[in-house]
């Protein structure tokens, strides 16, 4: 893969990058124009959707950053891009090139204020993963193998004007409109902010590291304090295979119950014994111990915080008895400002349809004492429902920026959770594993 030199960081070589790349856009367009005539719409359209998606990523991913962060939760949201964009944008979890040796050296020494190899006894100069935000390195520190995250230069301080520039792409993209969306794009900025901060990672990992502990099949890396600070992010290197290579080689069901119960044990322990969750669940932040069969958590720069006035209400939707009580349903629907007290009666009946059936299936598992997550109809009836509502017309005619700026998150980590749960294939996970108060 080829190896970057450098990233523009300031404002203007950011927005340079980000326009001539919607110079490509245009040409794309152009040549859709003429492939309508000559191929037909559907496929003139697959064409354009495929080389705009390509263009776009390849533009971020050379960025980096924020606009790259927000490729990849887009990535997540399979019923709202074009499929040509899930595809693109989801490289973003692992196909990322990374920075060559000598700017690595540099950006070390520029943050830490000593070369590498000052440090550590050996440290490899080729990155073992290169993300979003930075690129982890394998070193040698006090006779053990460790993992050391590097945050890319300039990341941080470009994140307020990348944000400002992609937002309008954003905005149609999703169907947002006026200034509601400020809250969303807000939120998005402020968790942003946060996971560029690797000694609020630090804290944050010893934090759920500890409270976790007791959780079965779940182990944590250790972490270097005295060789971390705010750019760089010392842990122990785990040995552990991805989780969708765990998949594709275990034929053993009780296994995939083993590592998908540790799984879900863990999101529900933050979710209802924390009230904060890790909110990043993609494949490449959890590893299997094939010998030790143990789930392993990385990465806790995205930690969701979870207020009382959105958790009660979002939880009690979860519970079917409300979800069939029009006037409960309603009122939930309210006050998580899914409807608007300013919405017609036509936009009301249609908001209240669409969440009853979209609750009635994506609640389905909390409504079990077991669920089997290897089932592809249930993936599948989620997938149609969505894809029904985001071709709707009354959607496309209303603000799509509905609901708390809470659920961009907690969506994303329960979206993000079910698909990692359908990857590792467990056919019996109690649902209620754990001695914690959860919602009936």
């Amino acid at each position: 893969m080829k190896h970057l030199d450098k990233i523009p960081t300031t404002k203007l070589s950011r927005a340079t990058k980000l326009f001539s790349t919607g110079a490509k856009l245009g040409m794309n367009y152009v040549k859709y124009q003429s492939d309508k005539i000559f191929d037909g719409k559907d496929i003139a359209t697959e064409n354009l959707h495929k080389n705009n998606a390509s263009d776009i990523y390849d533009s971020l991913k050379n960025l980096k950053g924020s606009a790259l962060k927000v490729a990849q939760m887009l990535s997540m949201e399979k019923n709202i891009l074009p499929n040509a964009y899930v595809e693109q944008f989801s490289l973003a979890q692992f196909q990322v090139p990374p920075l060559s040796a000598p700017l690595v050296r540099k950006t070390f020494k520029t943050n830490f204020g000593k070369y590498p190899e000052d440090i550590f006894t050996n440290f490899n100069p080729n990155a073992t993963k290169a993300a979003s935000i930075g690129q982890v390195h394998k070193a040698e520190y006090q006779g053990k193998q460790v993992a050391i995250k590097i945050q890319y230069p300039g990341i941080a301080e470009s994140i307020s004007s990348d944000l400002a520039i992609v937002k309008p792409l954003a905005m149609r993209m999703l169907n947002l409109k006026g200034k509601s969306s400020d809250q969303y794009f807000q939120e998005v900025e402020k968790k942003l902010m946060e996971e560029t901060d690797y000694a609020m990672e630090l804290h944050q990992s010893l934090e759920i590291r500890e409270a976790c502990k007791n959780l079965k099949n779940l182990r944590f890396p250790f972490y270097y304090q005295e060789i971390s600070n705010r750019k760089i992010l010392s842990m122990t290197w785990e040995n552990g295979v991805q989780i969708s290579e765990f998949a594709a080689a275990n034929t053993d069901m009780d296994l995939k119950n083993q590592i998908g119960q540790a799984l879900w044990d863990f999101y529900v322990f933050q979710l209802h014994e924390l009230r904060k969750v890790h909110a990043d669940p993609h494949p490449g932040n959890f590893l299997v111990d094939m010998d030790s069969k143990e789930l392993i958590a990385l990465d806790f720069g995205c930690m969701k915080d979870i207020p009382e006035e959105f958790y009660v209400p979002y939880f009690e939707l979860l519970k079917k008895e409300n979800i069939v009580n029009e006037k409960i349903f309603d009122e939930k629907l309210l006050t998580l400002e899914v409807i608007r007290p300013e919405d017609s009666e036509a936009e009301k009946i249609f908001l209240q349809d669409l969440f009853r059936k979209l609750l009635s299936i994506f609640t389905r598992p909390f409504h079990q004492e077991y669920f089997d997550f290897s089932d592809e109809s249930f993936f599948e009836e989620i997938s149609n429902i969505g894809l029904e509502y985001s071709n709707a017309t009354e959607l496309k005619k209303m603000d799509a920026g509905r609901g708390s700026k809470h659920f961009i998150y907690i969506n994303r980590t329960f979206l993000g959770l079910y698909n990692l749960m359908h990857i590792i294939g467990g056919n019996k996970i109690k649902i209620k594993n754990l001695d914690i108060k959860m919602p009936d």
